[in-house]
Order: structure tokens, then C-alpha cells, then sequence
């Protein structure tokens, strides 16, 4: 029998900083190969959610499970690549690429499997058509490449999730639109589960298989004066094709970035928690008396 056990299953999960809440009772259940986009107004808790699930940051209430086991503090089972590169300057592509392999074995392992990191940072950089820039250093790299490198970082320690903040955001739109073409390639090849935080709506509909918006703009039963943190308003299920980059000029594609600006990003359009648009099949949610007492 298969499993079905979700790489990433988070259930009631609640953030706050002092008095103000910024995640509110989130659910989300993810299986392994998804390629997951999340959007959301400024303020919304985007990077605050990936800083959980990254470990980097715990949850004031809930529960956050990674194939089952509790998120403990960051650790090769999640990859991270950043906006900004996480290059070391003084270090070669292959270096830098070597670093994280490195870095988890001890001084003797190292020395032992040197020759096969290398070989294995090698296979990587091959991967991300980067192999003939292996002896460079970052600064020789435009900044599409220097992405690429942080892609493979994160890729030679196998992570069971790759999570992106923002990757492509401070790239000019042409490369940003050459790397969105690369992930996509790389994760069709791959079937990695990932977890892509982005502002750009039309990247975030063009990569996703799972489109997941995270909004403070909805109102429930809990009255005028309640405090109210973000919650994930809609789930989308998006069939993953072999998609051109041409599909962005389409009717359709306009029509789903209007639906997601609609429904998540308007202040004065605000769904009730009951009326979200959670049409993922593994789309949940887990809500207390007091959000639906109107409903019960």
C-alpha cells in the first residue's frame, strides 16, 4: 500500500510577535512532489510561515510535522535558498556547492569522501547547466547563475523540501523569466517537493501545481473587535503541464491571477472563513466554535 503519510502536515498552527497575531489557526497538508506557490498581501506572514517550517522560528500554538516527526531546528531534511545568494565570495562555484556536504560530515568522513562530494557537487552543477562555470567565483557569475549555484547548495543534501523565499525577486524580468523556466525543467525531472514564497502572482500561477493564498482580508464569528491574524483563503489545484511560457498570455491564466487578487487580496472583499476557496483535495480546516458559531 502506498504512503500517504504528507511530507509536511501543519494543524492549528498559530504565530504572534508580543500582542499581534500574524498567523491565525493555519492547516495545511502537503504530499511529497508538490510544487507549492504561496501569495498574500504585504503583511500577510508569507516568509513568517516558511520561517516555520523551515524551523527557524517555532509556532506560539500548533502543530508542525515533517514526514511525521515534529519540525525540530533547520537540518538537511529542508533546503533553503534566499533572495539574496548565499554564496561564500572567496569560494568556488564547486566549493561552494562542496561547502554543505562538507559541513555535515566530520573531519575524517570528509577527508574520506572527498573525491566523491566533488564528484557529486559536479553531477549537481551538471543539472543546473552550470558544470563549465565550476571553477569560477560568484562575482564572475550573473545573477540567474549565482541562483542556480543556491539551488544546487540546497540540492546536493537532499532535502525532503525545498523551500524558496522570494528566489527570483531581485532578478531583472527576462532572467527571472529564464529561472522560472529552469525550475520548473528541474522539478519535472525531479518530482521535488517545494514550497515557493513569491509576491508575483503570475509567477506564482505559472509554477504552481498547488497555488496557496495566505490573506488577513475575511471575516468570521468572532466579531468586530476580535483580532484577527492571516489565514490560507483559497487552495488551488493546478494541473502541471509542459507549459510554455506563452500560457501567460492566455484568457484563462488572466482569469486565475483576477480570481486570486479578488478573493485574497482586496480589503474590502471579506469572505467568510466558511466561503473560502479550498478546492485542493488536500485542502482542511480545523475551525473553533467561536470563528463558526453563526454556522453551527
Amino acid at each position: 500500500m502506498k504512503d500517504e503519510t504528507p511530507v509536511l502536515h501543519v494543524l492549528d498552527v498559530y504565530k504572534s510577535y508580543g500582542d499581534k497575531l500574524i498567523l491565525d489557526n493555519i492547516d495545511l497538508s502537503v504530499k511529497a512532489g508538490e510544487l507549492c506557490t504561496l501569495v498574500g498581501p504585504s503583511g500577510s506572514g508569507k516568509s513568517t510561515l516558511l520561517r516555520l517550517v523551515l524551523g527557524q522560528e517555532l509556532p506560539t500554538e500548533g502543530q508542525l510535522l515533517i514526514d511525521g516527526e515534529p519540525v525540530g531546528f533547520p537540518d538537511p531534511t529542508r533546503g533553503i535558498v534566499f533572495q539574496r545568494y548565499s554564496l561564500f565570495p572567496h569560494l568556488t562555484v564547486l566549493e561552494n556547492v562542496c561547502l554543505g556536504a562538507n559541513l555535515a560530515a566530520g573531519l575524517i568522513e570528509r577527508r574520506r569522501r572527498r573525491r566523491e562530494i566533488r564528484d557529486e557537487a559536479m553531477g549537481y552543477l551538471e543539472r543546473v547547466r552550470l558544470g563549465a562555470h565550476a571553477g569560477k567565483y560568484p562575482h564572475e557569475l550573473s545573477g540567474g547563475m549565482q541562483q542556480r549555484v543556491a539551488i544546487a547548495q540546497s540540492l546536493i543534501k537532499k532535502p525532503r523540501i525545498l523551500l524558496m523565499d522570494e528566489p527570483f525577486g531581485a532578478l531583472d524580468p527576462d532572467t527571472r523569466e529564464e529561472m522560472q523556466v529552469f525550475l520548473l525543467e528541474l522539478w519535472d525531472e525531479s518530482r521535488m517537493t517545494v514550497f515557493f514564497v513569491t509576491h508575483d502572482l503570475e509567477e506564482a500561477a505559472y509554477l504552481g501545481t498547488r497555488i496557496l493564498v495566505l490573506s488577513q482580508y475575511y471575516t468570521d464569528d468572532r466579531g468586530a473587535g476580535a483580532q484577527r491574524g492571516a489565514k490560507l483563503v483559497a487552495d488551488y489545484r493546478l494541473p502541471r503541464l509542459a507549459a510554455s511560457t506563452e500560457v501567460k498570455r492566455e484568457a484563462g491564466f488572466a482569469e486565475l491571477i483576477d480570481r486570486i487578487r479578488f478573493e485574497g487580496f482586496s480589503p474590502d472583499h471579506l469572505q467568510h472563513v466558511r466561503e473560502f476557496n479550498l478546492q485542493h483535495p488536500d485542502s482542511f480546516q480545523t475551525l473553533t466554535s467561536r470563528e463558526e458559531s453563526a454556522w453551527t
